[in-house]
């Protein structure tokens, strides 16, 4: 019950990582509320853990806003939300990789906006977005994800400097290979696609997929005062693929 009387915000909910972390953090005393562009999704995950439901475009600024004004203010944000569009770099157009910054990298500039006034005004709070190792080492058919994550972990270190003052944490979580239906996309890919997952799974030093409740048991240690002195820190939930 370390999470008992915080309120939090988990985006992109609906499904995969998302719906883990909110079911983790629900079971931990959290009061959630599940943001997702899949709106009938979020709805069917809250009223499995008693949560709450909203429909969001990360990528929308004002629809964060929104969402933070009419059903804050929060304690905690899980910036949870992203795809990927797998695809070699030079098969991939501006439009959709401006679509990819999008979701993965300004979402979490919209929705960490939002949070925070009320965070810094209440001299709390935790922010734990959800990188991936690709944004550390890079991933073959994910150039634009590996560099929107990257940026999520940048953004998240400043965010730690910024607020430390406040008695806010801001880290992140980079997960490697997780079976979830994102990763299972690649799939599409036909031959390679299954060969971009082997080489994942090979490479990670367990020599297999990682599980959503993994990661999500990682967001709640961070969400928790248990990790009150950590931030600024990237933590990663991949089977050792980041060791250097």
């Amino acid at each position: 019950m370390r999470l008992e009387g915080r309120r939090a915000l988990v985006t992109g909910g609906a499904s995969g990582i998302g719906a883990a972390i909110a079911r983790r953090l629900a079971a931990e005393a959290a009061e959630v509320v599940i943001a997702d562009l899949n709106a009938d999704g979020a709805r069917e995950v809250a009223a499995e853990i008693g949560a709450e439901a909203a429909a969001l475009d990360v990528a929308d600024a004002a629809a964060a806003a929104s969402v933070v004004a009419s059903q804050g203010p929060f304690e905690i944000l899980v910036n949870n939300a992203g795809t990927d569009d797998f695809a070699f770099f030079t098969e991939m157009t501006p439009e959709r990789w401006r679509r990819l910054l999008a979701i993965n990298l300004e979402g979490v500039f919209a929705c960490t906006h939002a949070v925070l006034p009320a965070m810094q005004e209440a001299g709390y709070g935790r922010i734990v977005s959800i990188a991936s190792e690709a944004g550390r080492v890079g991933s073959k058919g994910s150039a634009v994800y590996s560099a929107a994550k990257g940026g999520v972990i940048a953004f998240m270190k400043t965010i730690a400097r910024e607020n430390a003052r406040y008695g806010i944490t801001a880290n992140s979580v980079a997960p490697g290979p997780i079976d979830t239906p994102l990763l299972n996309a690649a799939k599409a890919l036909g031959e390679i696609g299954e060969r971009i997952i082997e080489t994942m799974r090979q490479t990670t030093q367990m020599r297999r997929l990682g599980t959503p409740e993994e990661v999500a048991a990682a967001v709640a240690f961070l969400a928790s005062d248990d990790a009150s002195y950590v931030t600024g820190e990237t933590l990663g939930v991949s089977g050792g693929l980041g060791m250097v």
